[in-house]
């Protein structure tokens, strides 16, 4: 009887490497694969916070508003236009007696608290107690009028002058006040008449107004 035990095993042994082979080779192409340089992914970058060191809001609503000091500095300086009737005390200052002429500061102080200016000639009447005129509307003196500025409590002045009626030998009344009307106001301020008689017609009956100036006069 023929022994073929020896081919069979030949045969297996054979079968056995081609598989062991094929293992290696697949192993090599698995390790191939997965050992491929992957793509570079760029770095991602942020952008600091700059409100996230200080702790700030960065939002515009967080934003301080500008203070407005001084904005309202600059409004109480500001000049808000002519002194009204109502913003004014007039007073008749004491005479200064002169060369025959009898001479009185007629003065404008504002009392509001706001600065505001007069400019021109006051207007000015005198007038009996129950309110008529006496005498014609006074006289306005060359001058050269200019603006004054009057700050709370500051004051103007206007000279009002007629000739002495002893001398003048004039018609004469004694007033019982005298109408003051601010420049460009229509409604004036009665001030009692303390100082006597005055011309209110005949020779050398005039009376003169000056134009307003600063301070409270002479």
């Amino acid at each position: 009887m023929a022994n073929t035990s020896r081919p069979v095993r030949r045969t297996a042994l054979l079968a056995s490497a081609a598989a062991l082979l094929g293992l290696v080779g697949a192993c090599g192409s698995e390790s191939s694969t997965s050992t491929a340089p992957r793509p570079t992914q760029a770095p991602r970058t942020t952008t600091p916070d700059p409100g996230a060191a200080t702790g700030a809001a960065t939002t515009p609503a967080a934003t301080a508003a500008p203070s407005d000091t001084a904005g309202s500095a600059s409004a109480s300086a500001r000049t808000d236009g002519r002194c009204r009737t109502g913003e004014l005390r007039a007073e008749v200052g004491r005479v200064d007696p002169g060369a025959g002429q009898r001479n009185f500061p007629i003065v404008l102080t504002n009392t509001s608290d706001r600065t505001c200016t007069v400019r021109g000639y006051p207007g000015a009447a005198f007038v009996d107690a129950s309110g008529g005129q006496l005498g014609p509307d006074p006289v306005r003196a060359p001058s050269s009028p200019g603006t004054v500025t009057l700050a709370p409590g500051k004051s103007a002045w206007a000279g009002l002058s007629f000739s002495s009626p002893q001398i003048s030998g004039a018609r004469t009344a004694t007033p019982a006040a005298l109408l003051v009307t601010p420049p460009d106001e229509h409604d004036p301020i009665r001030v009692a008449w303390t100082a006597g008689e005055v011309p209110v017609g005949g020779d050398e009956s005039s009376v003169k107004v000056t134009a307003l100036e600063p301070g409270t006069g002479p």
